[in-house]
């Protein structure tokens, strides 16, 4: 079996059908067809817990039990709860706690609060990932200049399977909640999603505001490319409404209306590019919404950024990228990661091992099985067979 080499930039999975003939060889017609490994696995996510935040230490309970993260993978922290900041010197010393505290074979973070989102001029997740790095912070940031270029994340758009281990970096998510039940509802969504499949709308906004509308450029490529595996709607409006089949909505506002009227599918993802949607109380400047009002909203993933990062459309996810890798198996953290060019200003929110297109085998059903297929990567495969 042979998969060919993805001919443009965003690396769509294209289908693959592959058609099985069983052989007289021992094979039953109810056997299982098993494909590579595609996401992060619990044994692989770390989840580090505040035990001075009550609601952190309840939202970490349930999702190690919900999530069967092994018990070795939960890194206990301490700090002073509900503050929006942590200052670098304190972060220092969390910072080598949790380092000192994680097994090796922990690949990415599930950080089990919504506050602290921002350390110095860092988020918390990309803070977490990398160290406390001023690389990762804007150049320039004078009362005429806000905002800068920042270093490029080496895990972008990458084929990693083990971050950790080819770039010294770990993916991190807060578990963002206001409350024990708004984190249930969100752990819930992610586990339902897994393998799921589902058959939603991608839904790409270009808005009034051009400022912040700079990504809607690639949206029109994006549906050449990706349109064949998911329905893709390109709209000019400011917002969304009455839809039941949201799996994907990318749009750029300050606020962003009728969430309330709006499906969610579990594994859902959205966000609006804004300057302060990484603000996880209240409103951000000038009012601007919270990246959580999403999740609160039934979304299973949102991004915003903590800081004024100007409109860099690589400071933002880029919805081709996400949309392909989330295609093709990847879990959340993964794919959200993946199609940040530089997060160091950017805040990733969710339930990180969420993988609706996770597919790890299938049943046969009579002597031909015709599989399509996303997941496999360009290159050419060896199909076995057993007893078992």
């Amino acid at each position: 079996v042979v998969c060919p080499p993805f001919p443009c930039v965003v690396c769509p999975p294209f289908p693959l059908l592959i058609a099985l003939l069983l052989l007289p060889i021992g094979v039953s017609a109810d056997g299982i067809l098993l494909f590579p490994k595609t996401a992060l696995a619990p044994y692989e996510l770390g989840l580090i817990v505040n035990d001075s935040d009550p609601l952190s230490r309840e939202i970490a309970a349930y999702y190690r039990q919900r999530r069967a993260i092994p018990a070795q993978n939960v890194i206990h922290v301490r700090f002073p709860p509900g503050n929006a900041a942590l200052a670098p010197d304190t972060f220092e010393d969390l910072y080598q706690t949790v380092q000192d505290k994680t097994p090796a074979r922990v690949q990415a973070f599930a950080l089990a609060w919504a506050r602290p989102y921002k350390v110095g001029c860092m988020s918390i997740t990309s803070a977490i990932a990398t160290g406390y790095d001023q690389r990762y912070c804007a150049t320039e940031r004078l009362p005429d200049k806000p905002c800068g270029v920042t270093a490029q994340s080496p895990y972008f758009a990458s084929a990693s399977r083990a971050p950790q281990r080819d770039f010294n970096l770990r993916p991190s998510m807060l578990l963002a909640a206001e409350t024990l039940d708004d984190a249930k509802r969100l752990i819930d969504r992610g586990i339902a999603a897994d393998g799921s499949l589902p058959r939603g709308t991608a839904y790409l906004l270009s808005t009034s505001d051009a400022s912040r509308t700079v990504r809607d450029r690639g949206f029109g490529k994006i549906q050449e490319v990706l349109g064949r595996q998911l329905h893709i709607e390109l709209l000019e409006q400011d917002s969304l409404r009455d839809r039941q089949d949201v799996l994907f909505y990318f749009t750029g506002l300050t606020r962003v209306d009728d969430l309330d009227t709006l499906g969610f599918l579990p594994g859902a993802v959205a966000d609006h590019l804004t300057s302060s949607g990484g603000r996880m109380h209240g409103p951000g400047q000038r009012g601007q919404m919270s990246a959580l009002r999403w999740l609160e909203a039934g979304a299973t993933g949102s991004y915003g950024t903590v800081l004024e990062p100007c409109n860099f459309p690589s400071k933002f996810p880029n919805p081709g990228l996400l949309m392909a890798f989330y295609l093709r198996g990847e879990s959340l953290i993964e794919a959200y990661w993946k199609s940040v060019a530089r997060p160091g200003e950017g805040l990733f929110i969710g339930e990180p091992l969420a993988a609706p297109f996770q597919r790890r085998q299938l049943a046969f059903e009579g002597d031909v099985l015709e599989v399509p297929v996303n997941q496999l990567r360009p290159g050419t495969y060896r199909l076995q067979t057993a007893s078992y």
